[in-house]
């Protein structure tokens, strides 16, 4: 059976919606139904469709994430992660990952099952964020 992906993204600049679109290429190449929303779209009641998620946030102000459209929708699906599929990423103009590996720690204490360590890259995606990108959507599929 086909195993169905979202990937769910907040995007300011566009990198980490890039992102998104590489980990979507990622898990259809590997043979996922991939839907893809921006955080507007989706909501926690749309969770228990799919088989795994892939969230993408970039790190935003003290490296964390982004407050108004992008953290009240991953806190409101945060009691509906135990035991799923969930990878992470996005991009970041200075740090280095702290967002990133805050963000993991918090999906390990839901229960959520993380398929790989979180992708971020520096600005814009290119080379080997490319190819962790669509890693990480093969790894959801």
């Amino acid at each position: 059976m086909m195993s169905k992906v979202a990937v769910v993204y907040w995007s300011g600049t566009g990198n980490t919606e890039q992102m998104a679109q590489l980990v979507a290429e990622g898990a259809q190449a590997a043979g996922a139904e991939v839907s893809t929303f921006t955080a507007a779209e989706f909501d926690s009641s749309l969770v228990d469709g799919f088989d795994a998620i892939a969230f993408g946030c970039p790190a935003m102000g003290a490296e964390q994430l982004e407050e108004s459209e992008f953290e009240p929708l991953f806190q409101s699906c945060e009691s509906k992660l135990s035991g799923k599929k969930i990878g992470l990423f996005g991009s970041y103009g200075w740090g280095d990952g702290e967002w990133m590996r805050t963000w993991e720690d918090t999906c390990r204490a839901d229960g959520a099952f993380l398929v790989m360590d979180g992708v971020i890259c520096n600005d814009a995606p290119s080379g080997d964020a490319e190819d962790e990108c669509r890693t990480l959507g093969g790894a959801l599929a």
